[in-house]
């Protein structure tokens, strides 16, 4: 795909924007996309195609997050259905809506104004998976921290199947309940859930050798995205999430699994 700038994540500035108008910069094929960027997309097919535009309100799929899912419309009545969003991986921070048009053999044209549209029920369930996931994430921070040798929080998934955070250290099945009373607290404070943009200096004061490797949703010389969780936690993210911690709803410890030195506490929200 040629070189273009990088996508503007809009969502990363307001999560709320359901709606877009933005420029089509490129479009292509399924089958003419380079072998790197047809593995993004399992699913496609000869007459799939991918959208590039110059602003975007579809989260891609990342941080833990699945993609946002919607449509984008132009002027004329041309439809394309975005069933998921990727980052390239060629050309830095530009980001892939695939999916299918519905209107025959008509499809944009580079630099048309076109409409995206996202699909709000969803943006909402994985926005407050991802929220409740950092919750529990600072409910065991805060309980086993000291009591842990080694103790850090390493990964997360917050995909509506098997939505889990992932933890150095052994925790044992006695921490199920201390944990889920711990998020229940947080839960019930109605915390602010509040989007904040750092410095490197103050990012590498709280989160030591970590900026270098920060995720291709922020360029070279941007400040970088958090989410502090007031009263709990403060994590770098370029997720969308909640405005306070109780709209996460009801939230579920499910279980608590050990393997080589790591546990896994797995979780739920109401659907």
């Amino acid at each position: 795909m040629a070189s273009v700038a990088r996508t503007y994540m809009a969502f990363q500035h307001n999560a709320k924007l359901h709606t877009l108008e933005t420029i089509v910069i490129v479009i292509r094929s399924f089958a003419t996309l380079e072998e790197a960027n047809r593995l993004l997309f399992k699913e496609g097919k000869d007459d799939d195609h991918v959208v590039v535009t110059g602003k975007t309100i579809f989260h891609p799929q990342g941080g833990g997050q699945p993609s946002d899912v919607g449509k984008m419309t132009s002027p004329s009545g041309v439809s394309f259905n975005v069933a998921m969003v990727r980052m390239d991986t060629l050309n830095d921070g530009q980001v892939l809506h695939f999916g299918r048009f519905t209107s025959g053999d008509s499809v944009f044209k580079g630099g048309e104004s076109i409409e995206q549209a996202i699909d709000m029920e969803k943006r909402l369930y994985f926005s407050r998976l991802h929220t409740a996931g950092h919750i529990l994430g600072a409910a065991v921070r805060h309980l086993l921290e000291k009591e842990i040798e080694g103790f850090d929080e390493l990964k997360a998934s917050h995909f509506p199947d098997s939505a889990s955070c992932e933890f150095q250290g052994s925790i044992e099945g006695k921490w199920k309940d201390p944990i889920q009373k711990k998020v229940d607290e947080y839960i019930a404070a109605k915390l602010p859930v509040e989007i904040e943009f750092w410095n490197e200096e103050e990012f590498k004061k709280t989160w030591p050798g970590t900026a270098d490797s920060r995720s291709n949703f922020v360029a070279p010389g941007e400040k970088l995205r958090v989410v502090n969780i007031v009263g709990a936690e403060v994590y770098p993210c370029g997720g969308t999430h909640v405005d306070t911690s109780d709209l996460c709803g009801e939230t579920k410890v499910k279980k608590i699994s050990r393997s080589k030195g790591t546990s896994r506490v797995s979780y739920t929200v109401a659907s």
